[in-house]
């Protein structure tokens, strides 16, 4: 009889939340303005709602490596929505007051900004539950107590 597996499944180390992040800011940049404006609520619930859920499957399991897959993808989910704010932050300060002609800037609408700060509230949300699962491991381990 094989022993039992150790290693966790990729369905717990693939960074959902980062995935939808990656995803929203594509649509953003790839689809036409016109279209993208019409079912940005649609393409948000399709793609914030499944992120949630499947981050939180990830909650119960306390595992050192999850747990260090989640913040390292936690930190790039940040690092990719700064990026992208100091771009159209960049871009809205070279229109306003720069007018530089036929300066490519990313715009962000407020549906996309709306949607990444949901999806960071979750990223976030996330983090504090696993500190949470490890304090409490931590603590079942602890002979004091």
């Amino acid at each position: 009889m094989p022993a039992p597996s150790t290693k966790p499944s990729t369905f717990l180390l693939f960074p959902w939340g980062l995935l939808s992040i990656v995803l929203v800011l594509g649509l953003n940049l790839v689809l036409d303005n016109d279209w993208f404006s019409k079912n940005w609520s649609w393409i948000a619930l399709v793609l914030i709602i499944p992120a949630a859920i499947l981050e939180n499957f990830k909650v119960g399991y306390s595992t050192m490596r999850i747990m260090f897959m989640k913040v390292v993808y936690s930190l790039i989910s940040f690092l990719l929505v700064g990026m992208a704010f100091g771009s159209a932050l960049n871009g809205w300060h070279i229109d306003r007051f720069q007018k530089i002609p036929d300066v490519k800037t990313i715009s962000l609408p407020w549906y996309v900004v709306l949607a990444l700060a949901v999806l960071l509230l979750i990223q976030v949300a996330q983090l504090f539950s696993m500190l949470k699962a490890v304090k409490r491991e931590f603590m079942q381990m602890d002979p004091d107590q």
